[in-house]
C-alpha cells in the first residue's frame, strides 16, 4: 500500500487548522496520560496504523507503561486503568462509534461522574480531533514514519 497524498503539503491552510486544534487539545488541561490513552484507543478502533504507531511511542516517551498500552484494547478486562480513565475510554468508544452507539446515556453518566461539564467538552474535542486525524491519515494512506518489517 502506498501513500495517496501528502496531507502536510496538499493544503497547508487545512493542516494549520488541524494543528491548531491539536495544540488546543494538548494544552486544554486534561492529563497528558489520559489524552494519550484516548488518542491511542480511538486510533485502534479506527485502524489507523500511523496514529497507533505515533501515539504509542509518544505515550511511552511521556512515561506511560508498555503494559497499559498493550492492554488498552481490553481495558474493560483489567484493573490497569482508573475509574476516570475508564470513563474517558468509554466516552472515546461511544463518540468514535457514534453511528452505532449514539453516545448512550449510561456512558454519558459514567463520564459525568468523573469529569466536569467543561472537561467533558474538552474530552469530546480531544476525541473529535483524533478521529479527524485518523480519517485524514487513513484516507491519504499515511504510513508509520518507520519502516516496519513484514513477517516472512
Amino acid at each position: 500500500m502506498s501513500q495517496r497524498l501528502d496531507i502536510f503539503r496538499a493544503a497547508p491552510d487545512a493542516l494549520k487548522a488541524m494543528i491548531a486544534l491539536s495544540d488546543y487539545v494538548n494544552g486544554c488541561g486534561l492529563e497528558k496520560s489520559l489524552l494519550h490513552l484516548v488518542k491511542l484507543r480511538a486510533s485502534q478502533i479506527n485502524g489507523c496504523a500511523n496514529c497507533i504507531h505515533m501515539h504509542f511511542h509518544e505515550a511511552i516517551a511521556d512515561g506511560e507503561t508498555a503494559d497499559r498500552l498493550i492492554l488498552l484494547d481490553a481495558w474493560r478486562e483489567t484493573t490497569a486503568y482508573t475509574s476516570r480513565e475508564q470513563a474517558a475510554l468509554a466516552w472515546t468508544e461511544a463518540l468514535t462509534l457514534v453511528a452505532e452507539s449514539h453516545a448512550p446515556d449510561e456512558v454519558y453518566e459514567q463520564v459525568r461522574a468523573e469529569f466536569t461539564e467543561a472537561d467533558i467538552m474538552r474530552l469530546s474535542v480531544a476525541i473529535t480531533t483524533i478521529n479527524a486525524w485518523n480519517r485524514l491519515a487513513i484516507g491519504a494512506r499515511v504510513m508509520p514514519r518507520v519502516a516496519l518489517k513484514a513477517a516472512a
